[in-house]
């Protein structure tokens, strides 16, 4: 699919005329020629504006607000509050695909309870529901790409949370007029280099516009890896962001966005740059290979993945571009938004327990039992997953070890997930084969998962690698004690049972063959057979542990003045 686009064909690199801003409030027509619909919507917002009413928006309806009172942490003193914008391509519960939506969204909430500035860039996708959201027209301007491309974004503004923390929607319909966030049901978007180039070079043009200077630019996996990039390439356009660092996450370098050198014009990159120590990689550009090269400061989302991505296997090709930048890496292991994901108040389940009254979740397990189809037997250990079904997430493990096991023993199985056919298919069967031992529900829904983990009595999660992983975390804060691998970020969050010097939180397993997987499962069935008061500890520990965003904004916060220092500014001089 090639770019919309209004082409000057005279220029290679991108126009140095700043970009117009059309604001809603102003009494003109804001130029939005990607879409009808939306111009009929920039239209009446304009009129309601000029009339000092409210521009047009739906009633929201929030998630559920858990009635509990937060404590506050210190914020960090005045001098040390930053400006900070956020771009991604998920952020919860916007758009979502996988955990990058949910760090996003802890990480941005947290910070501004902690006294930032914080705003969030993500894309307008028509996958948004507008039902859900209020939503308000701040203007249109028009964002100059390479080879004289022009293309006018609307921007829209809606808010995260009891913090108000804005989110600033860029909506193209061109781009982002789709309901899926990098492809759809036949694969992935052919666009996507040209999409997310987008985003990047709209992030920087509309906090110029809306005269919001950052200290840092925080940008999230290779969706947004060209921030970096677009700073360092064009400083005679970019001048007001002369003090901003930036900082990009590696969430998954799995993903590096890998396209056709053809876009290299699109960007506004001299071909000169088309080196391997910078995007070239083996004649494709690899867009978080570039932002790697000129990020300020990086991060991974655990300690144990910022070892492993400097390793051949973990580095996913990127090993040795990654190690030449191990002193500007640090691990920071993501959070878990602790007033959703509570069980003692969690509104979604069927009975409400905690670590020092777990007879809720008896009734959870019974609930969730019914609810699947499955015997409601409070005997049998009820194993469950909850994932993305992906080799990377171990899935195919599961199908080598749970049919045996599943003849062998006596024990019950859920799964809620959704991905490669093959694999859907598997777990069909599999509930097919073994119906009073297996329920399985292929696709995602938020309130079922709450009840598979607050039913269960083990979670398993045999990842390949696991940058971070949210879901043991989940897991455990619900009493679902882990049976997973040794990885990533588990190997951060997860204590073996045999551990010498900690309690354990649940049972690790270091092979990634089948094999492996149900060696640690018989594990978990013998505690069950022969040690319930071993298995009760190993659950009141894991429910004990505390894994919040708060804890991982203050390590943040020593990210960003880390970066600040190699951009050259001192503590207290930017904002």
């Amino acid at each position: 699919m090639k770019p919309s686009e209004r082409s000057s064909k005279k220029q290679s690199r991108p126009s140095e005329k700043r970009a117009k801003w059309t604001l809603a409030s102003d009494k003109q027509e804001a130029p939005l020629p990607e879409s009808t619909e939306l111009q009929q919507i920039a239209d009446e917002a304009l009129q309601a504006a000029s009339e000092k009413k409210a521009p047009r928006s739906q009633k929201a309806r929030s998630r559920p607000v858990v009635a509990r009172r937060r404590v506050a942490p210190p914020a960090p003193p005045q001098e040390s509050r930053r400006k900070i914008v956020f771009v991604a391509a998920e952020c919860a519960p916007l758009a979502k695909v996988g955990g990058v939506g949910d760090a996003v969204e802890g990480l941005a909430l947290a910070l501004a309870r902690r006294g930032h500035q914080v705003r969030v860039i993500l894309p307008f996708y028509a996958g948004i529901d507008r039902s859900k959201i209020v939503t308000s027209l701040l203007g249109s301007c028009c964002v100059h790409m390479g080879a004289g491309q022009e293309h006018w974004i609307a921007v829209w503004e809606t808010f995260l949370g009891e913090e108000r923390v804005p989110v600033w929607l860029v909506d193209y319909q061109s781009y982002f007029g789709r309901p899926g966030v990098y492809d759809e049901p036949t694969g992935e978007y052919a666009d996507n280099a040209y999409r997310f180039a987008l985003l990047a070079k709209a992030a920087l043009e509309i906090c110029k516009s809306l005269a919001f200077i950052p200290d840092l630019f925080h940008v999230h996996d290779w969706p947004a890896a060209l921030v970096p990039v677009f700073l360092k390439a064009w400083p005679h356009l970019l001048s007001p962001f002369g003090k901003t660092a930036t900082v990009l996450t590696l969430h998954n370098v799995g993903h590096q966005g890998k396209y056709g050198s053809s876009v290299m014009p699109y960007l506004g990159l001299e071909w000169t740059r088309f080196q391997p120590d910078f995007i070239e990689d083996y004649g494709q550009v690899n867009l978080l290979k570039a932002g790697v090269h000129d990020a300020d400061f990086l991060t991974t989302v655990s300690p144990a993945y910022a070892d492993e991505i400097l390793e051949p296997v973990g580095g996913c090709g990127l090993a040795p571009f990654f190690a030449r930048r191990k002193n500007d890496l640090r691990g920071i292991l993501n959070g878990v938004e602790e007033t959703r994901w509570d069980p003692e108040v969690d509104p979604l389940l069927p009975a409400n327990f905690s670590a020092r009254n777990l007879s809720g979740k008896s009734r959870c397990k019974e609930a969730l039992q019914r609810r699947m189809g499955l015997p409601a037997r409070s005997d049998l250990p009820l194993f469950a997953m909850v994932s993305r079904l992906h080799l990377q997430k171990g899935i195919h493990l599961v199908r080598d070890a749970l049919p045996s096991l599943l003849r062998e023993e006596s024990i019950q199985c859920v799964f809620l997930g959704s991905g490669e056919a093959e694999f859907e298919e598997f777990l069909r069967g599999l509930a097919r084969t073994f119906p009073d031992q297996v329920a399985a529900s292929v696709g995602f829904s938020e309130e079922l998962s709450h009840w598979i983990f607050a039913g269960s009595d083990f979670f398993l999660m045999p990842s390949l690698y696991e940058p971070c992983g949210l879901s043991q975390l989940y897991a455990m804060r619900y009493g679902s004690i882990p049976v997973a691998r040794a990885t990533g970020g588990i190997r951060n969050t997860v204590i073996d049972l045999e551990d010498k010097e900690r309690p354990g939180t649940g049972l690790l397993f270091l092979e990634p063959t089948g094999q492996g997987l149900t060696a640690a499962c018989r594990r978990a069935i013998d505690l069950w057979e022969k040690a319930p008061e071993t298995l009760t500890a190993l659950r009141v520990e894991g429910m004990k542990q505390l894994f919040s965003w708060t804890r991982t904004a203050r390590e943040y916060e020593e990210v960003y003045t880390e970066a600040l220092r190699r951009r050259g500014v001192s503590a207290g001089s930017t904002g």
